[in-house]
């Protein structure tokens, strides 16, 4: 969420900032300071009361010593007027705290000067392009390549589960193993802590990234534990330090974590959910960073260069979005989308998104930093895709098959798969 003092000072520039990110109806900036004000009132009043409340007190043990029981009587039934009122006022500060706080989660975070001011994806700047986009007329989609050697069963994770739930078999899943331990013992060598987390969540969790109140429909739940299934690592390991204080010195800290990840997808339809091109469960490699603000955009590009390094290396075009403000989202405050290019699809393809949230998922959080003055700060967080992995085993599928049927193994990943040179 917004630091409060930032939406009173100029909540023209934060209406603005709603408007660019495609929200049209700014009231809930209104709404929230005339809540904040009563809010502030209500504290004010209550205090006071609560003083005079102790005053009286005092004032009967003074009165009952001198002997004068008629008045600490009488003051005495004051007091318990008093009580009665305060227990009113308690109620009536906790409900505007509460109503406070949901309003706050409702405001999106500002985006940072540097991002284009858009309404579509078409404004999305292109920053950087890497490679030679193949167009060879033999080179199949990943998902008839896939159904010829059996790789990747589409039909049987249906049967099993549902759409968007395939089974991977043979040569796929150990090209997805070892893409996974790739991305980890990169991560590792580039100074990221190795993480292993939960895959289900609470709501302070989901909360505290801003799934919610934002994104609730794209998420599985748990109704009966009342946990969200997680659709990105970095739900679970950004909230590893909920509620905890760095010292200064400790920052920055890095981590890099393998799960899982599950999305409802919910309204996705047409040729981009064809074959890995959008899964409802699907396995990423999270990079995730806490950082100092004053070096926060330092780092952005830093987790940039981490992930666009893994694709060089992997030998596979891209090219680099700086997102503009109405395609970016809810949370953040600058983000970059990487997009590998299918050679079988004629079509790029997200891999990954690296993003700055400055302090907005850390005032959620609660998560925060002990300056070298000994001040309590609010710190900044990033993450981004090191990377996903549908969409980058659909590219190497595509990139690397050869016209004799068989899929060259990249360079990177022999090591992996036991010095193969080929699969299939």
């Amino acid at each position: 969420m917004l630091d409060i003092t930032v939406i009173k000072q100029q909540p023209d520039l934060v209406k603005q900032a709603m408007k660019n990110k495609g929200e049209a109806d700014t009231s809930v900036v209104d709404t929230l300071l005339d809540t904040d004000a009563k809010w502030r009132e209500s504290v004010q009043n209550l205090d006071s009361l609560r003083s005079e409340s102790n005053a009286k007190a005092k004032m009967i043990g003074q009165l009952m010593g001198q002997g004068k029981k008629e008045e600490a009587q009488a003051v005495i039934k004051e007091t318990g007027d008093m009580k009665a009122r305060i227990k009113e006022l308690e109620e009536t500060e906790k409900e505007l705290r509460q109503s406070r706080f949901s309003l706050m989660l409702r405001v999106p975070n500002i985006p940072h000067e540097s991002v284009p001011v858009g309404t579509t994806e078409e404004e999305n700047v292109e920053a950087f392009r890497h490679g030679v986009l193949l167009k060879e007329e033999w080179i199949k989609p990943h998902w008839e390549l896939t159904e010829e050697h059996g790789w990747i069963d589409f039909e049987r994770g249906v049967k099993v589960t549902g759409a968007g739930f395939p089974f991977y078999l043979g040569a796929a899943a150990r090209l997805q193993r070892a893409l996974i331990n790739y991305f980890i013992d990169k991560a590792i060598s580039r100074g990221y802590t190795e993480m292993m987390a939960p895959y289900l969540v609470n709501e302070d969790s989901a909360r505290g990234t801003g799934q919610i109140p934002d994104k609730e429909d794209m998420m599985y739940t748990v109704p009966r534990d009342e946990f969200f299934m997680i659709p990105t690592a970095e739900v679970p390991v950004s909230n590893f330090h909920r509620d905890e204080i760095f010292e200064e010195k400790q920052l920055p800290v890095n981590y890099v974590c393998y799960t899982p990840c599950w999305r409802r997808e919910a309204g996705s339809y047409g040729k981009d959910v064809r074959g890995l091109n959008r899964l409802h469960q699907f396995d990423k490699v999270e990079l995730v960073k806490f950082v100092h603000p004053d070096t926060s955009y330092q780092e952005l590009e830093n987790l940039r260069e981490d992930a666009e390094h893994l694709i060089k290396e992997l030998g596979l075009s891209y090219r680099r979005l700086l997102m503009c403000t109405g395609d970016m989202g809810f949370t953040q405050s600058k983000k970059y989308d990487l997009e590998v290019w299918s050679p079988g699809q004629q079509r790029w393809l997200e891999v990954s998104s690296c993003s700055n949230f400055e302090g907005f998922q850390a005032r959620r959080m609660m998560v925060r930093y002990r300056t070298n003055d000994g001040d309590i700060e609010t710190l900044h967080t990033l993450n981004g895709s090191g990377l996903a992995l549908p969409r980058i085993m659909a590219a190497i599928l595509e990139q690397y098959q050869l016209p004799s049927g068989k899929l060259k193994v990249p360079e990177v990943l022999k090591g992996y798969l036991g010095g193969l040179e080929e699969l299939g």
